[in-house]
């Protein structure tokens, strides 16, 4: 029942608790994921007015190794190096003259003409597995929004699908760096869930034209929650309102989280350990603009050898896989996949066969954006610890990301106290990423 008009008060102002009561009542029929239940902000005013092709746009896959994979065993080796240096791998040519990766990488080696490998990337100096830097693209955590929320409040959806998904956790985390700040809690990424990903559809025995209904019936309050809202208390609640049923009578939401619509043969190319690359790539063909998530854990302090023997060939899989279904769909231009971890590792062995952080050079590999491929960019030095000119950070590869979302990275958006506050403080784009896009 309305419980915000009782009979010992009938002219009470409202209180927050009546317009929670409201709120769960106006749309009483639907069971939403939690994320949809704190997109309380409205979206910005002009937000949205860009080059962006509204029906799916350009679009970014942020593949976090967590824990930081070597660099020195994957994408930056060096053969010529010390045995304590260079480790128990070898490196196999490429399908491009003149690079060579890991020889537990072959199918990557096979496709290195789709990729660019970033060398000598310079990381945050804590050397702490906090992976802000490649979230936000500040080195100083907590002082810039997600990447993702930033794309959704300057590029927000009105079609069902959410602007930004975040895999990095399995339910009900979130990664604290993941947040919002001053970009509002509208812009936090959906985090799918087994329980969420149920819910995007109907209650049972709410019909479309009950739904509607009940959106009437909160716009016969619309003029009492503008009279009413003097604090805020309703800031976002339309916002809020047509997102939550937007996804939930959108087929296209449901379809692209539905990995059952999903061949068992493709399920196997990618590979258990990469499902998630899976679903990245339903969710960007479907107009999802950033997605982020984590694989494995790289943390290879002990171990080092072993740990990267095993998770290696599933990467490998999983990663050519992914790159491959972007190029077979026509998406290799639209979409841009960023494979990196917080840092490198220290190229020297220690603990018997482990190594320890590095941030002070690592690698990152990029795919698709229409930007030129089939080239390494950067160089460190003989034993992969430092780079030999100046260094590119995760700043300089999202200020080409936002490039190509026809973000300009120049821009400014107010903070909580309506300051201007630049996307990033170091806006200078790899230049050398230039291609055809």
């Amino acid at each position: 029942m309305l419980t915000f008009f009782g009979p010992e008060r009938p002219c009470r102002r409202m209180s927050r608790r009546d317009v929670l009561q409201v709120g769960a009542l106006g749309l009483g029929g639907l069971a939403l994921p939690e994320i949809l239940r704190r997109k309380a902000s409205a979206e910005p005013t002009g937000a949205g007015q860009g080059s962006v092709d509204r029906a799916r746009g350009k679009s970014v896959i942020l593949i976090w190794l967590r824990g930081g994979a070597s660099h020195i065993d994957s994408f930056d080796m060096k053969p010529a190096a010390p045995a304590e240096i260079r480790g128990e791998f070898s490196p196999i040519a490429t399908r491009v003259p003149g690079i060579d990766v890991c020889e537990h990488l072959p199918l990557t080696a096979a496709m290195m003409d789709r990729l660019v490998i970033l060398r000598g990337i310079r990381s945050n100096d804590l050397g702490d597995h906090t992976p802000h830097y490649i979230i936000t693209g500040s080195p100083d955590r907590g002082r810039r929004p997600a990447f993702g929320s930033i794309v959704s409040y300057l590029r927000p959806r009105h079609d069902g699908l959410p602007p930004y998904v975040s895999l990095m956790y399995k339910p009900p985390g979130l990664y604290d760096n993941e947040a919002p700040l001053y970009t509002g809690p509208a812009h936090r990424p959906f985090v799918p869930r087994a329980d969420g990903l149920a819910n995007l559809s109907l209650a049972k025995g709410v019909s479309l034209d009950r739904l509607h209904d009940r959106r009437t019936l909160l716009k016969h309050f619309d003029g009492l929650q503008r009279e009413a809202d003097a604090s805020g208390v309703f800031a976002g609640m339309d916002t809020f309102t047509e997102r939550a049923v937007a996804m939930v009578t959108s087929p296209q939401a449901r379809d692209a989280f539905d990995l059952k619509q999903e061949s068992p043969d493709t399920h196997a190319r990618y590979g258990k350990y990469c499902e998630n690359f899976l679903m990245a790539r339903r969710l960007v063909e479907a107009g999802v603009p950033v997605v982020t998530l984590k694989v494995g854990d790289w943390d290879t302090h002990e171990r080092n050898f072993k740990d990267m023997r095993d998770q290696l060939p599933q990467l490998d899989r999983g990663f050519h896989a992914l790159v491959s279904d972007l190029y077979d769909r026509g998406l290799d231009k639209d979409v841009t996949v960023v494979l990196w971890g917080e840092f490198g590792r220290a190229p020297r062995i220690s603990r018997g066969d482990g190594r320890d952080h590095w941030p002070e050079a690592g690698a990152a590999v990029i795919a698709g954006g229409g930007f030129r491929t089939g080239q390494t960019i950067g160089e460190t030095d003989a034993q992969g610890g430092r780079s030999k000119g100046t260094p590119y950070t995760p700043a300089n590869v999202f200020a080409s990301l936002y490039r190509h979302l026809g973000i300009d990275p120049s821009q400014t958006i107010p903070d909580h106290n309506r300051r201007p506050m630049p996307l990033l403080d170091d806006r200078r784009a790899v230049e050398e990423l230039a291609g055809t896009a």
